[in-house]
């Protein structure tokens, strides 16, 4: 399917534009308020509902499934005080990751794999604003990556409901970056598998055109997890109040799942490049191998043609011409002469 893009030459600058595809009926919002001693969840939460963060004792945790309703999505963030550009960025769903930050809240967005046994890999957008005691989240379809955080905040399992929401949006960076783990271990088992059943049976161009897809889906993993990672690196270097202190370890930690997650797109990367190598030198042996076989027919006829030419000849003073077993003669002097060659290439073991 075509991308749509964005036409920022709008006559009017405040309508937003949304540009992926429209996955659902209707938008669907979940608000979760909490601290340590309790929690508030609302499932069918509407943005004709929302009157700000104010309560500084609490946490809010906003979700939004399904974001081409463009007119809630700008309602519900200029009540947040969300700036317009942040909003199309939001809506905008075929732009690179990007972080920025306001004076505020922050804004990143990212690409998220959802795991499928297909060969062909299915991503959406994710964008969150990060603000003091807030947490919005926006996914481009209605996938569920976040339920065994949701889990937590019910059940109050961990620290979650102790901490800010710094560390939810911790938890949820990591969700979708195990997710990268499971996309990527998927296309290291079919590797390995087509490696050893097709290269050595059967290199034939389809395989080739297979493993070059694969690369294709490496190199555009690689490019989604960067910006994830730089995003982390940002962190680990500068200090920023919406992060507490004591929160900067965990987003160390995703900066180490980072950093795996591209040393193993690298390895498959090196084994489909060497498998690419494989595969040529194999249709290069096999080449070898019936030129080879072609030459050393060649070579055995050549002489029996010989023979066969100079007995064609139509001169009538040939004596073998005229001999009474002239003709089983020749057929003995070519069955010696194919003989002794095949010996002769055995013992050189040229096939």
């Amino acid at each position: 399917m075509r991308k749509k893009i964005l036409n920022r030459k709008k006559i009017n600058p405040s309508t937003q534009i949304f540009t992926g595809v429209k996955y659902s009926d209707d938008l669907n919002m979940q608000l979760f308020i909490y601290n340590e001693n309790e929690y508030v969840e609302n499932s069918k939460f509407y943005e004709k509902d929302f009157n700000g963060f104010n309560n500084d004792e609490k946490q809010y945790w906003l979700n939004t499934h399904a974001i081409h309703d463009t007119e809630q999505i700008t309602s519900i963030c200029k009540k947040a005080k969300i700036h317009d550009l942040v909003i199309q960025d939001i809506l905008d769903v075929n732009q690179r990751p990007k972080f920025q930050e306001y004076e505020d809240y922050w804004f990143f967005s990212m690409k998220s794999i959802l795991p499928s046994d297909s060969t062909e890999i299915e991503s959406e957008q994710l964008s969150f604003i990060l603000g003091k005691n807030y947490l919005i989240s926006f996914q481009e379809k209605k996938s569920d990556h976040f339920e065994h955080v949701r889990h937590r905040i019910r059940e109050k399992i961990g620290i979650l409901r102790e901490r800010g929401t710094d560390y939810l949006l911790f938890l949820l960076l990591e969700s979708i970056l195990d997710n990268y783990f499971k996309t990527i271990e998927n296309i290291e088992d079919i590797v390995e598998n087509f490696v050893l059943i097709d290269i050595n049976e059967d290199p034939s161009p389809t395989l080739l055109n297979t493993i070059e897809n694969y690369k294709r889906q490496l190199h555009s993993i690689k490019k989604t997890i960067l910006p994830i990672r730089d995003f982390v690196s940002k962190v680990e270097r500068e200090k920023f109040s919406l992060i507490q202190q004591k929160h900067i370890k965990y987003f160390f930690e995703l900066k180490d799942i980072c950093l795996t997650l591209l040393d193993n797109c690298d390895k498959i990367e090196a084994r489909l490049e060497s498998d690419i190598n494989l595969f040529f030198s194999i249709q290069g042996h096999r080449m070898n191998q019936v030129m080879k076989t072609l030459t050393v027919v060649s070579t055995i006829f050549i002489p029996l043609t010989f023979l066969a030419g100079i007995y064609g000849m139509n001169f009538s003073n040939m004596p073998e011409l005229t001999w009474k077993y002239g003709y089983f003669g020749i057929w003995a002097i070519i069955l010696i002469v194919f003989i002794i060659m095949i010996l002769y290439f055995k013992r050189k073991k040229w096939f």
